[in-house]
């Protein structure tokens, strides 16, 4: 329900990280909010019914995502098949150097698009900077420093459902700022 968790290799571990599976099934299972950063790969159901929580790890196994309701999620490598299964909320960014992710998510409720919105761009930059700092990601650390090379690889990963949702209240916001204008002007004026 909050706070921070930080997973990383040991700092004398011979390991490469975004190579080495780090972390078992079902991390952040059910997650309402708080932040995780895990230097290396996770086993499958990584963020199924997250609703909350945001996250940054270097990979993950199959059914990422699955379920998830909330959040942000950030995969800087591969991931298994069927992600986003059943995904109606939150977000995620999927680092898809190869360009098949597509084959490996589930495409039922979500769409793929670029990160093309600044919003998205300095949400997910944040998250690699925050991800680097803690964990000492070298990859989150290349990706940063070549930050226009790079920002092409990732797709993000949006709830269809979700997008209209957020779309309809944006609408309703400024349909209801321009009539608080308007009333404004009739009594002030």
């Amino acid at each position: 329900s909050g706070g921070r968790i930080i997973v990383r290799p040991a700092p004398r571990a011979k390991v490469v990280a975004h190579e080495n599976i780090i972390v078992g099934n079902v991390v952040l299972y059910g997650a309402h909010r708080g932040e995780v950063y895990i230097n290396g790969l996770a086993g499958e159901r990584f963020a199924v019914r997250n609703s909350g929580a945001d996250a940054v790890v270097e990979g993950v196994g199959d059914h990422g995502c699955e379920y998830m309701t909330g959040g942000a999620v950030v995969i800087l490598g591969p991931t298994g098949n069927n992600f986003a299964a059943g995904m109606s909320g939150g977000v995620a960014y999927v680092y898809d150097e190869s360009g098949l992710f597509d084959t490996r998510c589930n495409l039922d409720m979500v769409d793929l698009e670029t990160v093309h919105e600044s919003e998205d761009a300095e949400r997910l930059k944040r998250m690699l900077r925050h991800h680097q700092k803690y964990t000492g990601s070298a990859r989150a650390r290349h990706v940063l420093r070549n930050w226009g090379a790079h920002v092409q690889y990732f797709v993000k990963v949006m709830p269809i459902d979700y997008r209209r949702a957020l779309e309809r209240m944006r609408r309703e916001q400024r349909r209801d700022s321009e009539t608080i204008s308007a009333t404004e002007e009739v009594y002030d004026g």
